[in-house]
């Protein structure tokens, strides 16, 4: 099922999210006050519009309780940031992600009641949209144009089957370099007959093109 995802400011990482995210099968809704970046953006997301997300009133007009994550781009502008942060929790998404410039700014729209927070220069928009764009990947690591590492919860279908069980290699063409028992363990190899449970972590070494076969 497709992840419906809102983007609200188009900003470098905000267009750079947008465009990755809706690369990767989400429905992308991509959202500015300026008319040049929504046309920009329109042939790469689902729905584009311009809006004034410093207004509760338009920001409230995109319906976005129908999103299952809202992304906040607006690192810059902390009263849009805190307008469409409020009204995506006044409309229950279940996740809404804000960025931030500032360990201040980072403070306030976590007490408003944003689930994470993204520091663009510890983040980029492709990264984000790697994690975002699946219930399983936890972390994402680019290791180069080809190669990539992620850290992800094993899927419901590995739970207590091991590795050479479940032949990933062949099925997936991923290899698992490590695992965690469960959070806040340390990361140790792992063994081909060791049983996966539903609180480890695991880290996947895979091509990017197979991370969509993975998710």
């Amino acid at each position: 099922m497709k992840k419906s995802i809102a983007v609200l400011g188009l900003g470098k990482y905000g267009m750079s999210l947008a465009r990755a995210m809706y690369d990767m099968g989400a429905d992308v809704l991509a959202v500015d006050k300026d008319e040049e970046k929504v046309k920009e953006i329109s042939e790469c997301c689902t729905e584009a519009f311009c809006v004034d997300l410093a207004s509760e009133e338009e920001i409230a007009s995109l319906d976005l309780k129908s999103m299952d994550t809202v992304v906040c781009a607006m690192g810059r502008n902390l009263a849009a940031s805190i307008m469409s942060v409020a009204v995506s929790k006044e409309q229950n998404v279940p996740f809404v992600v804000a960025k931030s410039s500032s360990s201040r700014m980072s403070a306030i729209l976590k007490k408003i009641g944003a689930d994470k927070i993204i520091v663009p220069e510890e983040e980029s928009g492709m990264r984000s949209a790697r994690i975002l764009v699946s219930d399983t990947f936890l972390d994402y690591f680019q290791v180069d144009d080809n190669l990539c590492l992620i850290e992800m919860a094993p899927h419901s279908d590995w739970i207590d089957k091991s590795p050479a069980e479940l032949n990933l290699r062949k099925s997936y063409e991923v290899n698992i370099v490590a695992r965690q028992e469960k959070k806040g363990c340390k990361w140790e190899l792992i063994e081909p007959t060791a049983k996966l449970n539903a609180d480890c972590r695991l880290l996947i070494v895979l091509e990017k093109s197979r991370l969509g076969k993975l998710k």
